[in-house]
């Protein structure tokens, strides 16, 4: 099980990663999100921040849906975000482990090649 401050301690680790001010956490690279806190938007109501669930860049829509359909119990996604390469992960049903592979790869499909090949060497 992982939670937010989890997040924050993997995605810092990367390359140039950067926490912007929020309500929960968002994360960028190069002034592009990998990850953050999902907004969770209920009609009639004021928007929440969830902490316990992270939205995250994925390579694209087959990406997206294999994730979706593979494992609904850990992702999901709202009609906000079809069309768009990103998933919401529940906290609570992944591991540390795992969280950092998603939280890297969010990070690869943001940050330039340059950054990359910095991971990638270190």
């Amino acid at each position: 099980m992982a939670d937010a401050d989890d997040v924050r301690r993997l995605a810092l680790a990367l390359p140039h990663a950067v926490e912007i001010p929020s309500d929960g956490f968002d994360f960028r690279v190069e002034n592009k999100g990998f990850v953050w806190s999902y907004p969770e938007r209920v009609p009639g109501k004021p928007r929440v921040i969830r902490t316990d669930v992270a939205v995250l860049h994925v390579g694209d829509e087959g990406e997206k849906q294999a994730l979706l359909l593979g494992e609904p119990a850990l992702f999901f996604t709202t009609a906000g975000y079809d069309g768009l390469p990103l998933v919401m992960v529940r906290l609570t049903e992944v591991s540390v482990e795992r969280l950092a592979e998603l939280i890297t790869d969010a990070w690869r499909m943001r940050a330039p090649a340059e950054l990359q090949e910095s991971l990638q060497d270190g």
